[in-house]
């Protein structure tokens, strides 16, 4: 596995491999989203060996108005510190390093689950998600979502993690800005792409103010909706070019409101030619997941040039004995 094995280092983290735990929901965390032995146990086994170089940890609310589901993880205020510093020291000892991917659901979340009135871009039903028609998010809203993100990227640091992933696909709130679909907006946040993309740009910059200059940040990109009226390859080309201007350190390329799979698609590294697009613009790696089953797999679209970095989720969640059969050959 000379590719896989290999090391990569840019000026701000060193990754001994080109594997990554792709962050997978467990729905294990309490019902106050603090972090619980189940979580513990789970990362404690997936990490064991420290075959995996990075693990970008499930995605976390920044305000209980975001909350996607039962039992997701919280970064929303300092109560949830020592569960999150046990985590990032149960991996690290481990031998592995963690990034904390941060969300904020909008039209995805359930008034039901967050006891509060549901946000989005537009009065648009989440085309992945369903649920309800969100209340359209007015400038205050913006600004404090804008300032939650910032303040959940500090908790991150402060609990000793090795970086912080901004979420924006899957249907969620950034992902409902970028795509054309749920952003039906008329002012500054609406219309051509790089209006659609400013609140990803002042997300990066809370973050980047709130952690410093050393901090890396990761970000979740979906590059594609893959539906008519969507995100395209050619607007994500543009947010890539921006957001590597704006400070992120790594981008994790996924897809839109198709959701983690690309539809009709099954090969291995089905997104591969989105990343393999975004690559040929920006210089800062690229992680790409999907569908990889086997460390051959994931050899080989190293070897091809599609990917920095391949993210494998359910492969290891079904065996965590995976990743140690993959390095180790």
């Amino acid at each position: 596995m000379q590719y896989l094995t290999k090391a990569l280092q840019t000026d701000k983290i060193t990754l001994k491999n080109r594997l990554i735990m792709a962050p997978l929901a467990t729905s294990k965390s309490k019902e106050d989203g603090t972090v619980s032995d189940d979580v513990l146990a789970y990362y404690n086994e997936k990490s064991l060996g420290g075959y995996v170089s990075l693990f970008v940890i499930e995605h976390s609310y920044i305000l209980q108005q975001g909350k996607a589901s039962a039992n997701q993880m919280s970064v929303t205020n300092d109560a949830v510190l020592e569960g999150l510093k046990q985590l990032a020291t149960t991996i690290h000892n481990n031998g592995s390093k963690a990034v904390m991917q941060i969300n904020f659901a909008g039209s995805a979340s359930k008034s039901e689950i967050t006891g509060e009135v549901v946000l989005g871009p537009s009065e648009v039903v989440n085309p992945l998600h369903g649920g309800e028609i969100p209340s359209p998010m007015s400038k205050e809203d913006i600004e404090r979502i804008v300032d939650a993100f910032g303040k959940a990227a500090i908790r991150v640091k402060k609990a000793g993690f090795d970086g912080v992933e901004i979420h924006s696909a899957h249907g969620y709130l950034l992902n409902q800005f970028f795509s054309p679909l749920t952003n039906m907006r008329d002012d500054e946040y609406g219309g051509d792409v790089h209006n659609r993309i400013r609140i990803h740009l002042e997300v990066i910059k809370a973050v980047r103010d709130a952690v410093g200059e050393d901090f890396p940040i990761l970000l979740r990109l979906a590059a594609s909706d893959y539906k008519d009226g969507g995100i395209t390859i050619d607007d994500s080309k543009i947010a890539a070019i921006e957001f590597e201007k704006a400070g992120v350190d790594i981008l994790d390329i996924s897809g839109g409101f198709c959701g983690y799979t690309r539809p009709g698609v099954k090969e291995p590294g089905y997104f591969s030619p989105l990343t393999e697009e975004i690559k040929k613009v920006v210089s800062i790696p690229v992680i790409l997941t999907g569908g990889v089953k086997e460390a051959n797999e994931a050899e080989q679209l190293l070897k091809d040039g599609k990917a920095d970095l391949i993210g494998v989720a359910r492969a290891i969640f079904k065996d965590s004995k995976w990743a140690e059969r993959a390095i180790t050959g």
